[in-house]
């Protein structure tokens, strides 16, 4: 560890070293270092820009705070360094290259097109592309460290139904959450029945398309700005950032895996569609850089109305007594994960696509905002009474593909206070973030006092949640 007095001389030697001329505003601007934790400085400019970042935040929330923005900014950065400097110490964040270099790439470019160009972006930052790119992975590179560091100091922390219990006994009435309207409902769901030859007519398209980047007439690149039905890479030539191959489909995982740098694979069928992919480069610490084309099976109109039809002629009976909504769910329905169940939706499918296993999180109620890719089901059950069967509408599943259906609405829960009974994974939630944050506090506490600390005399005076960052 550095002696004070060196240290102090190495500051005034780092801040004189970060004036900076702004020549189109004709003055000078001296970029001062104003705390440091570990080995991390903070500037006066970052402080700026993250009150700055907090105001905006706080406005779109409509929350305001009582503290000062800038000693709440510097309270921030201070927490963040020590993060940073501790996840280093810990060594508890690896293979994280690719991800920082991604966000690096993706907020340059965001940049640069805010800017107008690279040239343009460099006159606004007062330096050459490379040296803010530096710059800007460092800061990036300190946040990812500090989310890590932050979630793995909590990640072992539990509640147990006694402390949830406790939990919600000590909170006062107006601290209980309040549950937004939510409704129970069931569906019945049918697939066109030229399923099949619209895979084939899709796979069909995507050997083409292999053909064309395999003989030199096209490139990955072009093909999947034009044609590729992802929405989270068409734009960026079906280009994702490296990552591992745990986070993606088992299909197409498989299919990434066999594959050599510059490769294309052979067309790969996965929930979400069908696929080509190109493996960029070669893997690095288990780490996939690839670019993909993603099909979805297209019908005519002819073929997406026909299994509407049939709904509709089912609902009609079920209208009449001709059979149950429960009766036709397990006779006609195609989502197996809810016709023996007389239709009843649950968020499965929302919890196996993430691979959370735990029954206990499995849900029969929705909020507006929990229906996600399911907002066609709640424009229709807005319009209904309990009891009701809506007409048939077509609209997609979770991975995108088209599906008519009909739903009936078995229930509707007014807003209301959060109760034990009604509610317990909300409240079980409030009990657990509760603890996380009590057991973070602690242990920050304890960092803070045996790490080396400097603040600046000129912002010791703001109001701290923490106190014993002034030493």
């Amino acid at each position: 560890m550095l002696k004070k007095n060196v240290l102090t001389t190495l500051l005034v030697l780092f801040a004189i070293s970060l004036t900076v001329v702004y020549a189109d505003k004709r003055q000078v601007v001296l970029d001062r270092v104003v705390a440091v934790v570990g080995g991390s400085s903070i500037l006066y400019s970052e402080v700026v820009a993250t009150a700055n970042q907090l105001v905006e935040q706080r406005r779109a929330q409509r929350f305001t705070s009582d503290r000062d923005p800038m000693n709440e900014g510097l309270e921030e950065l201070l927490k963040q360094k020590l993060l940073y400097n501790q996840a280093l110490i810990d060594s508890v964040v690896v293979g994280m290259e690719g991800r920082i270099e991604a966000s690096v790439e993706e907020q340059l470019q965001a940049m640069i097109a805010e800017a107008g160009s690279v040239t343009d972006l460099e006159v606004k930052e007062h330096m050459p592309l490379f040296n803010y790119r530096d710059i800007l992975r460092q800061r990036i590179t300190e946040q990812v460290y500090a989310q890590q560091m932050s979630a793995h100091v909590v990640s072992n922390v539990v509640v147990t139904p006694g402390e949830v219990e406790r939990f919600y006994k000590k909170l006062r009435e107006d601290e209980k959450p309040i549950v937004p309207e939510q409704y129970v409902y069931a569906h019945i769901v049918r697939f066109p029945s030229s399923q099949e030859e619209a895979k084939r007519r899709t796979k069909e398209r995507l050997l083409d398309m292999r053909e064309r980047i395999i003989s030199g007439k096209s490139t990955m690149t072009i093909l999947a700005r034009t044609y590729s039905q992802d929405p989270g890479s068409a734009m960026k030539g079906g280009e994702y950032p490296p990552g591992p191959l745990s986070g993606l489909a088992a299909p197409f995982a498989e299919a990434l895996a066999k594959l050599k740098p510059g490769q294309i694979s052979e067309v790969v069928e996965s929930e979400f569609g069908f696929h080509i992919i190109e493996l960029i480069d070669a893997p690095k610490n288990g780490m996939y850089h690839y670019r993909h084309i993603l099909l979805k099976p297209i019908y005519t109109l002819e073929e997406e109305l026909e299994p509407t039809k049939y709904l509709d002629s089912l609902s009609l009976m079920i209208k009449s007594d001709s059979i149950t909504f429960e009766e036709a769910a397990l006779k006609h329905s195609q989502d197996d994960l809810t016709k023996m169940n007389g239709g009843l939706v649950t968020n499965h499918d929302i919890m196996m696509r993430y691979n959370a296993n735990d029954v206990k999180y499995t849900a029969t109620k929705f909020r507006r905002e929990d229906f996600g890719d399911r907002q066609q089901d709640y424009i229709n059950l807005i319009q209904m009474k309990v009891g009701d069967v809506s007409s048939a509408f077509v609209t997609t599943d979770i991975n995108g593909n088209s599906i008519s259906k009909i739903v009936k609405l078995l229930e509707v829960i007014p807003t209301h206070s959060a109760s034990l009974e009604e509610d317990y994974l909300s409240i079980e939630e409030m009990a657990l973030d509760d603890k996380k944050s009590k057991v973070f506090d602690k242990w920050l506490k304890e960092k803070i006092d045996g790490l080396y600390v400097y603040i600046d005399p000129d912002f010791r005076k703001g109001e701290f949640e923490f106190p014993n960052w002034v030493k």
